[in-house]
């Protein structure tokens, strides 16, 4: 579930929004029930997962796309192969947290807290150096 809502709220970059679109297109695909599965209601996925889309952060909606890809998956042996097979894929996704923290000492540069940052650069003078101390004992004694 943690998963799908960091994929739906656009977690793990360019990586991540692949992946969403590869579910989003695998659960587009035809619903097919093995051949002696019960004709039961259930969905495809397709409104859980524009659901769930449109709010990412709200845990009850990944949960219920979650549970309309398991009943699928239980219905369809194509889809879940196909289902396996994403889930395989990204197990290696990195969709996870990051924590930042400065704390103490003072700082004369920009500090920038995030996370994968690249190319980025700051026009800003040099810090100011320290003044060496003039009552500074030495070891000549």
């Amino acid at each position: 579930m943690a998963l799908l809502a960091a994929l739906a709220g656009g977690a793990g970059g360019e990586v991540g929004q692949q992946a969403w679109a590869a579910l989003s297109s695998l659960v587009r695909h035809p619903f097919r029930r093995r051949g002696n599965a019960p004709a039961v209601a259930a969905s495809s996925g397709e409104a859980e997962l524009a659901r769930l889309a449109a709010s990412p952060d709200e845990v009850a909606r990944a949960h219920a796309l979650s549970t309309a890809l398991a009943v699928r998956a239980a219905l369809d042996a194509d889809f879940q192969a196909d289902l396996r097979r994403w889930s395989e894929l990204t197990d290696s996704l990195d969709t996870g947290s990051f924590h930042n923290e400065i704390s103490g000492g003072t700082f004369a540069a920009p500090v920038v807290q995030g996370r994968d940052f690249s190319h980025i650069s700051f026009q800003t003078p040099p810090s100011p150096q320290a003044e060496p101390e003039t009552d500074t004992p030495t070891a000549s004694g």
